[in-house]
């Protein structure tokens, strides 16, 4: 079997988004987890080209270079590895431009892998440096545990300790770009603050964590159900159900998220909502931190 890693989908428990600053970028404070479901990233053993795409979301990116080939050649340019790079695999099971912080994961999973294969020994701290030069989420998708973030989202900190929480994903299918959020947040003109936020002193269930996070809030759904609509209707869906103790938007879009009390409401809400709504991607899965790092 060949060398693999697991790339967890990342979730924004909450975003809170300041206004611009000189350099354009909007300071952000966020929760940030991961799911027990993703994207894989391996080593083939064969002669291919340098990444190959496989699973349900592959026709989804196009040929040549991406954040996968660009992780691996920066961690051999900082090792000063000469010569060809292994031919790697890229499972894409998430959804492409979701909200997920898919291709994050994915340059976070590579680095890892390579790092364990050509046994570099580079520390957690060492990679989430290379990771930064490839993305603001790169680093947290690189710890992979749950972490707040603030700056441009790549000034990690600790997370409150945090029950599992089950959840549901659901994506209608749209694009909902990143830019166009963010150009109609500014548009909006309605700024939210970045300021650090206070965790309670314990959470001891979903339901606690759920009751918390209400008084959060994700200041780029408004700005994406702007851009796409339809996400609109994914959440008045969720919110509407008995199992959703909350629902919002992870990232900016399209992907919403409910959490659920037990893993059980959490299985009946998408199922129920397969049912209705055959064309959006749906997953019950659970969040926290990293699994086991193969896939």
């Amino acid at each position: 079997m060949s060398a693999s890693a697991f790339a967890p989908a990342k979730i924004n428990l909450y975003l809170h988004v300041g206004p611009p600053g000189a350099d354009g970028f909007h300071p952000i404070n966020s929760l940030m987890v991961f799911a027990d479901l993703g994207d894989g990233v391996s080593i083939s053993s064969g002669s291919e080209p340098p990444l190959r795409l496989t699973g349900p979301f592959a026709s989804s990116l196009g040929d040549g270079d991406n954040l996968v080939t660009r992780a691996a050649r920066q961690l051999a340019v900082h090792l000063g590895r000469l010569g060809p790079l292994p031919a790697l695999v890229l499972d894409k099971r998430l959804p492409v431009a979701s909200g997920l912080g898919g291709g994050s994961a994915d340059a976070a999973a590579t680095l890892r892998l390579l790092n364990a294969e050509w046994k570099a020994g580079l520390s957690p701290v060492e990679l989430e440096a290379l990771a930064a030069d490839l993305g603001s989420d790169v680093p947290a998708c690189v710890r992979s545990r749950p972490v707040t973030a603030s700056g441009r989202g790549d000034v990690l900190g600790p997370a409150p300790l945090l029950p599992s929480l089950p959840a549901v994903l659901v994506n209608p299918g749209v694009a909902c770009p990143t830019g166009e959020v963010y150009r109609a947040y500014d548009l909006s003109a309605r700024f939210g603050g970045s300021d650090p936020v206070a965790p309670p002193a314990v959470l001891p269930d979903a339901a606690a964590a759920a009751l918390w996070l209400g008084d959060l809030r994700n200041d780029l759904e408004a700005p994406a159900i702007a851009v796409a609509p339809v996400i609109g209707d994914v959440l008045d869906r969720l919110r509407a159900a008995p199992e959703t103790r909350l629902a919002r938007l992870s990232g900016s879009g399209a992907t919403c998220l409910a959490l659920c009390a037990d893993p059980g409401s959490a299985h009946r809400l998408a199922g129920d909502i397969r049912q209705t709504h055959p064309d959006w991607w749906v997953r019950a899965c659970s969040l926290g931190g990293l699994r086991d790092a193969s896939v």
